[in-house]
């Protein structure tokens, strides 16, 4: 349903325990009422998410997140205050309202409040908060249009709220901030030098072999159903580049590729975060054998991009 007219109905459905995908300004959500544990296992097996990857709960305003778990420790609520609403999603303690499935049975909770009118009127409407991860297959593309979570969910989905395509087209950063120094643990669409300028030194932690201590840390995920790798240009020509796609930052290569996306021709970091995912969803819907993908400078937004590439080759280099 349109965002304009759509909200009302979205909000009836989370209150009865049904699923709603909306848009963040990250990507599109899969969205249940986090109080409710047989709601929130609807997500787990829409998605065949495994049931040890933690949600993400959002909420409607700041102030709703003292309401939600009591007091928080002061750099997690400094970050609130300076990042939320916006694509920061910082580690708590979880409350007992919220179910242990959420949380998958950890004793933390992601949390954060999305930058996106639509998301926000709908939260506040249902009136309860809403976990939701990315609306898609586990392990696949997120989606940053609607058609993408339809394509990738189907009937799975009660309802679809389409807001266009997202603003940031990476995830959220994800930030612990309860200890003496904050950990990164999932780089995102909040770029590690803001975090930097406002609380001081941070610590990267990438990726994770074994369970997962926040949502979307997985070595392997985000990947097309087409085999990517990751490559740095220039990439010399094959004579099989026409069954291969490319994905290019901001020049086309110089092979006769079936298909090229170009992120950004002026080489700009925030604009080809925004275009990421939805350039893989249309290199995977080409039927190339292969896509290959360019490194971006590691700087900025750039270590958000390289991170989601990385991971969805290493999806094809565990499965080989």
């Amino acid at each position: 349903m349109p965002a304009a007219t759509g909200v009302a109905e979205a909000a009836a459905v989370l209150r009865s325990g049904g699923l709603v995908a909306f848009p963040t300004e990250t990507v599109y959500g899969l969205g249940a009422n986090a109080l409710d544990g047989h709601a929130a296992a609807r997500i787990f097996a829409a998605k065949a998410r495994p049931s040890f990857d933690p949600l993400i709960t959002h909420l409607a305003d700041p102030a709703d997140l003292t309401g939600l778990v009591g007091a928080v420790p002061p750099t997690v609520a400094a970050l609130a205050e300076r990042f939320w609403p916006g694509p920061l999603t910082l580690i708590v303690d979880r409350p007992p309202v919220v179910p242990p499935i959420v949380t998958s049975g950890l004793p933390t909770m992601a949390v954060r409040v999305p930058d996106h009118p639509v998301a926000r009127e709908l939260i506040r409407a249902a009136g309860v908060p809403v976990a939701a991860p990315s609306a898609n297959r586990f392990g696949m593309l997120s989606p940053t249009r609607a058609e993408h979570v339809v394509a990738g969910l189907g009937d799975a989905v009660d309802l679809i709220v389409d807001g266009g395509p997202t603003r940031c087209g990476i995830e959220s950063t994800i930030v612990d901030a309860r200890g003496d120094r904050p950990v990164v643990l999932r780089l995102g669409s909040l770029p590690v030098e803001a975090l930097v300028e406002a609380v001081g030194p941070v610590e990267v932690r990438q990726g994770s072999s074994g369970r997962p201590v926040a949502p979307g840390t997985l070595a392997a995920h985000y990947a097309p159903r087409t085999p990517l790798r990751v490559v740095t240009p220039p990439v010399p020509g094959r004579a099989d580049d026409d069954t291969r796609g490319y994905l290019a930052l901001r020049d086309r290569p110089a092979g006769a590729y079936r298909a090229v996306e170009v992120l950004s021709p002026d080489g700009d970091l925030t604009v080809a975060a925004a275009r990421l995912f939805d350039a893989l969803h249309r290199l995977d819907a080409t039927g190339v054998a292969e896509i290959l993908a360019e490194r971006v400078p590691d700087t900025g937004l750039g270590r958000a991009i390289n991170d989601r590439l990385g991971r969805a080759a290493a999806t094809w280099h565990e499965q080989g």
